[in-house]
């Protein structure tokens, strides 16, 4: 399969780098913590902004009890990077793209994209859309249309790369073209969800400049 667009916009965590383990632990306990049941057991809904899992769990919180949550929740993610690893084929992609042709959309805080980045060894962007720069979170559109606005770009000129249907559905409804990458979810929920199309992983994926577009090329998964 190949591909013109005029950017990519990518999501971080299971697109980039894998810190899913940590993220699980560190909800744990802080569920724990805040006194929620069954806290030993809860799965984060992956691609979901801090501050929407936390007031899922205690809605109940005030406006200061939320800052602390959410600095507490960011703490802990910031300190548990022992097992961050960057996925296969990220580096020699992100390697090969122009600096102003791709930024990341992610739904961790800025404070903490930086810290993973810095831990994995990944190019920060100059510009980037994290939890902190929008109202709404994904599925909503404004997180990639925000991505497309600080390339340059409408979102009708961009692929956007996911993982969670969550993150899918938000570059599908802000009008951008969708690459499933699997690794928290199966094909089938990806395509589901609205992805154009599905790879194994980012090792597939190459990225070639030509003549004021990329041209991207990968195999797709059925």
């Amino acid at each position: 399969m190949i591909v013109a667009a005029k950017g990519l916009l990518f999501d971080m965590d299971g697109v980039l780098i894998s810190s899913i383990a940590s993220v699980n632990r560190c909800w744990r306990r802080w569920a724990a913590h805040y006194g929620v049941p069954n806290a030993e057991q809860f799965e984060i809904s992956h691609g979901t902004r801090a501050v929407d899992v936390m007031m899922g769990l205690r809605p109940d919180f005030t406006e200061e009890q939320a800052r602390e949550g959410l600095r507490l929740i960011e703490d802990m993610e910031i300190e548990d990077v022992a097992d961050l690893t960057v996925l296969p084929g990220v580096r020699e992609l992100l390697d090969s793209l122009p600096g102003d042709r791709w930024t990341i959309v992610t739904s961790a805080t800025r404070r903490l994209m930086v810290a993973r980045l810095k831990v994995a060894g990944l190019p920060e962007p100059e510009r980037m859309i994290t939890g902190n720069d929008v109202v709404n979170g994904k599925p909503h559109p404004e997180p990639y249309i925000s991505g497309a606005r600080i390339l340059g770009f409408a979102p009708q000129e961009c692929v956007v790369v996911e993982d969670a249907p969550s993150g899918v559905g938000s570059g599908k409804a802000a009008g951008s073209r969708v690459l499933g990458v699997l690794g928290t979810h199966h094909a089938e929920s990806l395509y589901e969800a609205g992805a154009e199309w599905v790879v194994a992983s980012m090792s597939s994926v190459k990225a070639d400049a030509v003549g004021g577009e990329l041209a991207l090329s990968f195999d797709v998964v059925a």
